[in-house]
C-alpha cells in the first residue's frame, strides 16, 4: 500500500487529499468546496471515507490490465523463433515485420497480437528496426574467421620483424550528391537538402596504418592500376619505403604495370591480399563510412572543387582524432 505522501495518481485523486489535508488545517468544508470546485457534499463524503479508512482509502484504484496472453517461459521463446529467420517460416525474403512476427506467433505460440502489440513486445526484447548489412553470397566466412586470427597476427607479426609500416588501402567514390541521414525538424514538415542531379564524383584512395596514420589520394576520374603505383609511391615517401600493404582484390591491383613496379621495388613492397568478399575487415571501409555519414551527412557542394575541399577538411579532424582511426580497426574486427 502506497503511504499517504506519495504522489497523486491524478488530478481527482489530488482533489481528494487536498480536501482532507485542507480539513485537518481547520477549514470549513463549505470554504473547502468552494475552493476545490466541488459540492459540500463530496467534501463530507471523502472526509468520512478517511475516517474509516485512513488517507489511502482516497487514492485512486487503477483497473489491472488485460492478463498476458504468453507466459513468462513462452516470451523467452520468442527470440529462439526469430533467430532462425523470416524465410524459415515461408516468408519471401529473410525481412522481419510486425505483421510477420505476429503470424509467427500464432503459429508457435496460438495467439493472435495486432501489430501496435508485436511492437511493444518486440521493444521489450530489445529487438529494433535496423537497416541489414548487406553480404556477398559468395562470402565464405570461415575462411574470413581464418584469416582474423591466424593471418592477421602473422602479418602483424611479419611487419615488426622486417620493420615494415603495415597500411591498409581501399578505394571509395565521393559524389556531389550528398549523403543524407536523419536531422531534426518540426513535426510533420520533412527537411529538404538540396543536390546538384550529377554523376561527377571524386574518386579516392585512402590507405590507414595501424599507427592510426591516414593518407589519401584524390582524383576527378576513375582509379587506375598507375592511381595504385602513385599512391604505393606516396605511402613510400609519407609512411615509410618498407611497406606491408594489405588491400582487396580489385582489378587496379593486380594490373601488370602494378606488378612490375613492385618487383622493382626489390622487396621494399609486399602486398597482402583481403580475403574474398570481406570488405568489412577493411578498417578503411569504416573511415569512408565516418566521412560520408558523420563528417560530410547532408553537405551539398556546388562542384568538385568544393567536394575536394571539403573531403580534405574532414580528413584533417579525422587525423586529429587518433582514437577515432583506432576505432576503425576496432570495427573491422581487428586488434593493433
Amino acid at each position: 500500500m502506497r503511504s499517504s505522501s506519495s504522489r497523486p495518481h491524478d488530478w481527482r485523486e489530488w482533489r481528494r487529499m487536498r480536501a482532507l489535508e485542507l480539513t485537518r488545517q481547520g477549514w470549513k468544508q463549505c470554504d473547502i468546496a468552494a475552493a476545490l470546485g466541488v459540492s459540500k457534499g463530496a467534501v463530507s463524503r471523502w472526509v468520512a471515507i478517511a475516517r474509516r479508512g485512513g488517507p489511502d482509502a482516497l487514492r485512486s484504484h487503477p483497473a489491472p490490465g488485460a492478463a498476458a496472453r504468453i507466459t513468462p517461459e513462452q516470451f523467452r521463446l520468442i527470440p529462439d523463433f526469430l533467430w532462425h529467420g523470416a524465410e524459415a517460416y515461408g516468408f519471401r525474403g529473410d525481412v522481419w515485420t510486425c505483421v510477420r512476427v505476429a503470424g509467427v506467433l500464432a503459429e508457435e505460440l496460438g495467439v493472435s497480437y495486432s501489430r501496435s502489440q508485436v511492437s511493444r513486445l518486440l521493444k521489450r526484447l530489445g529487438w529494433t528496426p535496423q537497416v541489414p548489412i548487406t553480404r556477398a553470397i559468395q562470402r565464405d566466412e570461415e575462411a574470413i574467421a581464418r584469416w582474423c586470427v591466424e593471418s592477421w597476427p602473422a602479418l602483424k607479426a611479419k611487419a615488426r620483424r622486417e620493420r615494415r609500416h603495415l597500411v591498409f588501402v581501399d578505394e571509395s567514390g565521393f559524389s556531389l550528391l550528398p549523403g543524407v541521414v536523419k536531422t531534426y525538424a518540426p513535426k510533420g514538415r520533412t527537411p529538404i537538402v538540396d543536390e546538384w542531379q550529377t554523376r561527377d564524383h571524386l574518386s579516392v584512395m585512402g590507405g590507414l596504418t595501424a599507427a592510426s596514420k591516414v593518407d589519401s589520394l584524390v582524383r576527378p576520374t576513375s582509379l587506375s592500376g598507375l592511381h595504385s603505383i602513385e599512391f604505393l609511391v606516396h605511402l613510400g615517401r609519407m609512411v615509410g619505403e618498407r611497406l606491408l600493404v594489405i588491400w582487396d582484390g580489385s582489378p587496379i591491383h593486380r594490373r601488370a604495370e602494378l606488378k612490375a613496379f613492385v618487383a622493382e621495388a626489390a622487396g621494399r613492397i609486399h602486398l597482402e591480399p583481403l580475403p574474398a568478399y570481406a570488405p568489412d575487415r577493411n578498417p578503411v571501409e569504416w573511415l569512408w563510412k565516418h566521412l560520408k555519414k558523420v563528417e560530410l551527412r547532408n553537405l551539398t557542394c556546388l562542384d568538385l572543387e568544393q567536394l575536394h575541399m571539403e573531403l580534405h577538411l574532414a580528413l584533417g579532424r579525422v587525423r586529429q582524432r587518433r582514437n577515432l582511426a583506432r576505432s576503425f580497426f576496432e570495427g573491422a574486427g581487428l586488434e593493433l
